[in-house]
Parts: C-alpha cells; sequence; structure tokens
C-alpha cells in the first residue's frame, strides 16, 4: 500500500482538477456566452448547451477508443497525455473569441476526457477485486469535492476577469501533469496487454463487443439506464428549483455545493463500510431502491423540509454507478479493463447528451399553461420509472453472484 499511496493520490488529484474544470465553468456560462456573441440570454441558454453536448458526444465516441488504447499501449502515457491536452483546451477556452473556437476547445476536452477512463482502469490494474468498489468510491469522492469547489473558484476567479478561471484550470492541469511525470509508474504489465487495431478506433463496435462479454451486458444496462436518470438532477435542478420555491441563483448554488459535500461524504466514508457489510451486489439493489424513494419524493416536493430529508438520500443513491463499475471490472480480464471503462464512461456520455432532449420538454410540457396538470416534478417521477425497471436486473446479478461472491 505504501508504494500505491503516490499514484492514487495523484490518480483522485487528477479526476478532482477534472471536476473543477468542468464545474469551474458553470456560474460564468452567460458571461461566457456573451463574450462571444451569442446572443441574448435566452439564446445563449441554448448555446451553452450546445458547448455541454460537444464535450458529453465527443467523450461518447472517443471513450472506449481512449480506453482501448490504454489496454494497447499502458495507462501512463495516455492519462499524462491527456492532461497535457486539458491544459491546452483551457488556454483555447481563455483565448477564444469567437463561439466555434470555444465548441472546439470544449470537443478537445472531451477527447481528453480519458484523465477518467484511464484512471479507473489505472485504479483496477493497482487493486484486488475485493478492493475495488471502495476504491472507484474514492473516485465519487474527488468528483464530489471537485464540484464542490469549482462552481467557488469559478465566482471568485471571475471577479478578477472572466477568463481567469481558465488560465486557473490550465495551471492546476499543468501542475499535475509535472507531478504525474514524477510519481506514476506503469500499472499495466506488457503481458497483460493487448493489441491495438482498426477495430479499437470504432467506439459503437467496441460498445456492442463489451455487451457480448459473458455477465457483462447487465451491469452495463443497469449503468447506462441509471447514468440516464440520475442526470436528471444537474440537467433540471435549478430551474426546477426556481419554479417549484421561487430559489435565488445563490440558494440553487448552496444546495448544489451541499448535494456535492454530500455525495462525497458517501463515497469516501460510507461507501467501504458498505460494501463490506454489505456485498457489492446486495449494495446496488439497495441503492437503486433508495434512488427510486429520492426521485419520487422530489417529483412531489413542496416544501423546503422535504429537500432536506431528501437530499442526503439522492446522496446515498450515488453508492450504485461504482458498485456496478466494479462488478463490471471484476467480469473481464486484466488486459480489458481500460476497454470497460471505456464503455461505461461512453454510456455516460451518450446519457449526458440525452437527458436534456428528454428532461427538458418534460419539464416545460408539466408547467405549462396549457398542461392538464401542474406537475414541475414530473421528470423525477419518469426518472423513477427507469430506476424501478432496473431494479429486477440488479436482483438478477445478486442471485447470480451468491455463489461465489460474498455478501458481507
Amino acid at each position: 500500500m505504501p508504494q500505491e499511496r503516490g499514484p492514487l493520490l495523484f490518480i483522485l488529484a487528477t479526476l478532482m482538477i477534472d471536476a473543477i474544470g468542468i464545474g469551474i465553468v458553470f456560474p460564468i456560462m452567460p458571461d461566457l456566452m456573451a463574450r462571444v456573441g451569442a446572443g441574448d440570454l435566452a439564446q445563449g441558454s441554448i448555446w451553452a448547451g450546445v458547448l455541454m453536448a460537444a464535450y458529453a458526444g465527443a467523450q461518447f465516441l472517443f471513450a472506449p477508443v481512449v480506453g482501448s488504447l490504454s489496454d494497447a499501449f499502458g495507462r501512463r502515457p495516455v492519462l499524462l497525455l491527456a492532461l497535457a491536452l486539458l491544459a491546452v483546451d483551457y488556454v483555447i477556452m481563455a483565448l477564444a473569441g469567437s463561439l466555434w473556437l470555444l465548441i472546439a476547445g470544449r470537443t478537445l476536452a472531451g477527447l481528453a476526457g480519458a484523465t477518467y477512463i484511464t484512471a479507473t482502469a489505472y485504479i483496477a490494474d493497482i487493486s484486488t477485486p475485493g478492493e475495488r468498489a471502495a476504491r472507484f468510491g474514492l473516485i465519487g469522492a474527488a468528483f464530489g469535492i471537485g464540484f464542490v469547489i469549482g462552481p467557488a473558484l469559478g465566482g471568485i476567479a471571475a471577479t478578477w476577469h472572466i477568463t481567469a478561471p481558465f488560465w486557473l484550470a490550465a495551471g492546476l492541469s499543468a501542475l499535475n501533469f509535472v507531478f504525474g511525470v514524477f510519481v506514476l509508474p506503469e500499472s499495466l504489465k506488457r503481458e497483460n496487454r493487448r493489441p491495438f487495431g482498426a477495430r479499437d478506433l470504432n467506439a459503437f463496435r467496441t460498445i456492442v463487443a463489451a455487451f457480448r462479454v459473458p455477465g457483462l451486458a447487465i451491469p452495463l444496462i443497469c449503468i447506462a439506464v441509471f447514468e440516464f436518470a440520475n442526470m436528471v438532477y444537474p440537467t433540471l435542478w435549478a430551474f426546477w428549483g426556481r419554479e417549484t420555491f421561487g430559489w435565488s441563483t445563490l440558494v440553487i448554488g448552496l444546495t448544489l455545493s451541499a448535494y456535492g459535500v454530500l455525495i462525497a461524504i458517501v463515497q469516501a466514508g460510507v461507501m467501504p463500510f458498505a460494501v463490506a457489510r454489505l456485498g457489492e451486489a446486495r449494495l446496488a439493489v439497495w441503492g437503486l431502491v433508495l434512488g427510486v424513494v429520492s426521485l419520487v419524493g422530489f417529483g412531489f416536493a413542496d416544501a423546503i423540509w422535504m429537500v432536506a430529508l431528501l437530499l442526503p438520500l439522492a446522496a446515498l443513491t450515488d453508492l450504485v454507478p461504482p458498485t456496478l463499475t466494479a462488478m463490471s471490472a471484476n467480469t473481464v480480464e486484466e488486459n480489458r479493463q481500460g476497454m470497460v471503462q471505456g464503455v461505461i464512461a461512453s454510456l455516460s456520455s451518450l446519457a449526458a447528451v440525452l437527458a436534456p432532449l428528454v428532461f427538458t420538454p418534460l419539464f416545460g410540457v408539466f408547467i405549462s399553461d396549457e398542461a392538464g396538470l401542474y406537475l414541475p416534478g414530473a421528470p423525477f417521477l419518469f426518472s423513477a420509472l427507469l430506476v424501478a425497471l432496473i431494479l429486477p436486473l440488479a436482483i438478477r446479478i445478486r442471485r447470480a453472484q451468491r455463489p461465489h461472491m460474498p455478501l458481507g
């Protein structure tokens, strides 16, 4: 464990910086759109959505490819190259004077999303099967902390200059790159590598190949559906809070920060205990049950005290992705860890592209004057239905693993 401390610290720092880089943009998005001439506030919000879709779409297309590259050439070079690309991307964002250059920069950042994919594969390499779920929980904690810090840093840095957050993110990425050069050894042994071929350049073929691996299809389906359903929170939280409670921007930001803190506590503190006590399969089932309860609760919430009670439950449902990710990683050989993590990241990115296209129109229908039923929480109820539909699949995984996987 001592020899793993430096690499593990680097991996967690990389993921936290990645999350900071995403969250640091949120407070300045309206001003950023105005700076590049994206139109008024309404038009700017649409182009901001295009910007986010470009990032997620690039991740969807390139995540499996980058994961397969790390299976062939090792984790270290791919991780360091991704960090260098992120630093370049933030410089492009800082210097961008046009909307199209801004979109190109975010597309490059999506390509460099290998930080998450390869970092997860790296942790799978240096962990035993029994350690993976808890360590994947640390990934969630690092992201949670980054999403708490990012918006605050962005708001503060923007008081100096609108581009200051990007320069700050570029500096953090560059410093972590230097740190990785000195402390990060290669984790994938040469005998565990596999050739990289033309078929690995096709993201769709890689995804289909992953679904054909025995025992992997059901966890991947559960991950894809859960990630899509859970996107209702970042997609609609601000709009739902303003419509239901009349929240100000400050209150929306504070509730999001509180949610990030709760997720970090759950992933770093609750995850290791829960895995040891319940086992991965049973924990996934209970996490999905809590997901249905919290989503239904938000669907009908009309008082602040209900939000306060439901936020911790919503945070606990974030035990599901690392648990399902660990079960997926334990299903395949060492030379396919990058491929599996790339496919998982790709499915999550696809969810990030599609969710706004589904949840925002649904929200608009149920708050319009023409709606026969006024129900701003309708998207949360729809998400609850999706999570409920994959519960039988999670139970099936648990029953299949019961004979050979300890539950406590």
